[in-house]
């Protein structure tokens, strides 16, 4: 099976229901790879797949086509029932919240981060897991940080995007240093880089980290929908 680096027709669906495909027809069209209905990004950039609410037996095909043997992929929605040869490792709730009544500011002391600052990013992610980062995730949007003595101790930036809307992600602080604001900071910072080019933000949280919802809803957003992500494991 061939894969294919350009997107299907696109459907008529609100962009934050298949937020992953519509950022890859998009722009990040040009991190895509696509096989038939479902797509996934460059692997150095993002683990991230696309594909329909109902995978029938030609995409999950297609999934084994994109993702190789014995890969992991975490799909959206319950109820998933692969083919034999595939495994369903875990399921867990998520929500996605809507910032359009997000309160953004620009924050001076944010420092833009870039590809020479991704050692340090991994080496912050590895440490506080706020989720999947890369090598070249940092290629997604901009992404901000603060240094405390030269040291960078919190982040925060921008991963998918669907038409008119902007994902906040990998927000973080080191164990340290939390309780000193840095995250609400660089959330209101992104989201306000966001807002400046008329667009909206959105995030997602495990739907069982309460301390993250909590935090993101004094800040303004506001739950719009709950869903689910089912790890999988494609044949050997």
């Amino acid at each position: 099976m061939t894969t294919e680096l350009t997107a299907p027709a696109e459907t008529d669906v609100h962009p934050l229901d298949d937020a992953i495909r519509q950022s890859l027809r998009g722009e990040h069209a040009h991190f895509a790879r696509w096989s038939g209905r479902v797509a996934r990004y460059h692997p150095d950039v993002a683990p991230h797949v696309g594909h329909p609410d109902t995978l029938v037996d030609e995409d999950w095909a297609d999934l084994t086509a994109l993702l190789g043997p014995s890969a992991t992929a975490a799909l959206r929605g319950f109820g998933h029932t692969p083919p034999s040869g595939w495994e369903v490792l875990d399921t867990f709730g998520l929500v996605q919240m809507d910032g359009t009544a997000l309160d953004v500011a620009p924050d001076p002391d944010a420092e833009v981060l870039g590809a020479d600052d991704v050692p340090e990013i991994l080496d912050l992610i590895g440490r506080t897991r706020p989720g999947p980062y890369l090598p070249r995730t940092i290629e997604m949007g901009t992404y901000l940080g603060f240094r405390v003595d030269g040291e960078l101790v919190a982040m925060a930036g921008e991963r998918l995007h669907p038409p008119g809307w902007t994902e906040i992600s990998a927000v973080c602080t080191d164990e340290r240093f939390r309780g000193r604001g840095f995250g609400a900071r660089l959330v209101r910072a992104v989201g306000a880089g966001i807002r400046a080019r008329g667009e909206t933000p959105f995030l997602h949280a495990a739907q069982a980290n309460t301390t993250a919802i909590r935090l993101y809803e004094s800040l303004g957003f506001t739950l719009r929908r709950q869903s689910a992500l089912t790890v999988v494991r494609t044949p050997a």
